[in-house]
């Protein structure tokens, strides 16, 4: 090897020590560019999150004590259960209103019904012209996550409007298979009213029907889930089981033949097919792997209506279509698996309105001061990252009954009565009225009534019938 000499000639051996770090330092730029590129082709591949699923169930006239994790005994619900076991149960779930389509108008704008007038039942059938129903002012929520790239479809009951930009295609849901009216028969052989046809779209079905309705309201969902399953869907499934008429579903009369009371055992079939069906989503997510990027709701529209169908709501007062906790109050259970804890209960008061604002978190599009909320975003309560209740105060109004619950204290009035006033935490049956001993938690509830009831207008329209 050549030496540098003292002339201040280069050797060989210097020039192949910078000839080596030339290359050695070339080598290096080279490997950090492509680290440095591979770090940045990474990121870019990394796939994003793909938005949850959404699927909202709602029961129709169930009652508050008629599912297992609510404590019943002589109808097993275990489908309806793992909701709950899976996720989280609230013990003082409300509804906006005791009766059918107002809490459904509620459900899916995420605001109280009387803002935008819809108090009553829409309908009935021969009043179809009419512009009873969702107004187009409210935006529901399959409107709010269309946008977002949510494939969106509904099966089941509608009950929102008959005239054709209040139905279901025109208000944000690309499938649609079901009823548009309040209530509809289970049987295929049943004879239907010819106002009030089963729809695909808005074309009614043809086809001879072949199996009971709670089954077919399950088969769509299914098939909806199949058919969108690569991509976030939102699948609002809203049954008519288990309202009337009472009409047993033919799978389970064996089943329930020890139920002695015939109400009940007809009860206990339709309730059974629609746990069933509701067991057949479950199990679609399970199969493609969804369950764990699946939101899932469970509640009734109201209580139960007893004497009519023998639904139970102990230990709670009253029934569907009164302002008593058995009228709103309902089993309310919400699923989302590795995102909120399972096997909770949170006994703070929710309400049906939540819904909406809490679906829109969860998928990445809160909504704004402009859309005038009155629900509210429940996961921060279902992760526990907050022990400050969702609501201090909620609210009700139907006709001439209305009720306020501010606290564990409730205010009842109904046409022709005295105000009552009851203390839920010591008296959930509402059984002891202590308006006579506290006149002035009395006042401060009225005067809480009268400041939300002064933001609300009047009822848009009445049943001219009288029905519920």
């Amino acid at each position: 090897m050549k030496q540098k000499q003292g002339n201040g000639l280069t050797t060989s051996s210097d020039l192949t020590r910078r000839e080596f770090l030339k290359a050695t330092g070339g080598f290096v730029i080279a490997a950090g560019m492509t680290s440095l590129f591979g770090q940045l082709w990474a990121q870019e591949e990394k796939p994003t999150p793909k938005k949850p699923n959404i699927i909202l169930i709602l029961a129709d006239d169930l009652g508050y004590a008629d599912t297992g994790f609510q404590g019943c005994k002589d109808i097993p619900t275990p489908n309806i259960d793992s909701i709950a076991t899976n996720g989280v149960i609230f013990t003082n779930g409300y509804v906006s209103c005791p009766i059918c389509a107002p809490t459904r108008a509620g459900l899916l704008a995420g605001r109280y019904q009387q803002r935008f007038g819809f108090e009553h039942n829409p309908g009935p059938e021969a009043y179809a012209e009419e512009d009873f129903g969702l107004p187009l002012s409210e935006k529901t929520l399959a409107e709010r996550l269309k946008p977002l790239g949510y494939a969106t479809g509904m099966f089941g009951k509608w009950h929102l409007g008959y005239k054709p930009e209040l139905t279901p295609p025109k208000r944000g849901f690309d499938e649609f298979f079901g009823f548009l009216s309040g209530a509809n028969n289970y049987l295929p052989n049943a004879r239907r009213d010819p106002r009030n046809p089963l729809l695909r779209g808005m074309e009614p079905i043809k086809e001879k029907e072949k199996e009971y309705l709670t089954d077919a309201f399950g088969r769509e969902a299914v098939a909806f889930i199949e058919k969108h399953k690569d991509h976030p869907f939102f699948l609002y499934l809203p049954f008519n089981a288990v309202h009337s008429p009472l009409e047993a579903a033919p799978k389970f009369k064996d089943k329930f033949a020890g139920i002695e009371d015939p109400t009940r055992r007809t009860y206990a079939t339709m309730l059974a097919a629609m746990d069933d069906a509701i067991g057949r989503v479950l199990s679609k997510l399970r199969e493609h792997k969804l369950e764990e990027n699946t939101l899932i709701f469970f509640l009734s529209d109201n209580g139960g209506p007893t004497p009519q169908t023998s639904s139970r709501n102990d230990p709670l007062r009253g029934y569907k279509g009164q302002m008593y906790e058995g009228g709103i109050r309902i089993p309310f259970a919400i699923q989302w698996k590795s995102h909120i804890p399972s096997g909770k209960k949170i006994h703070q008061p929710i309400i049906s309105l939540d819904v909406l604002p809490t679906v829109l978190a969860a998928v990445g599009s809160p909504p704004s001061p402009e859309d005038k909320l009155d629900g509210v975003n429940l996961l921060p309560f279902l992760k526990g990252e907050t022990d400050k209740p969702p609501h201090d105060r909620l609210f009700w109004r139907m006709g001439r009954q209305y009720a306020a619950r501010v606290g564990d204290w409730k205010l009842v009035c109904v046409e022709g009565k005295a105000k009552e006033l009851y203390n839920l935490a010591e008296d959930i049956s509402e059984k002891n009225d202590l308006s006579a001993k506290n006149p002035d938690k009395l006042k401060e509830l009225q005067t809480a009534y009268d400041e939300w009831n002064a933001k609300n207008i009047p009822a848009r329209w009445i049943r001219h019938d009288g029905r519920r």
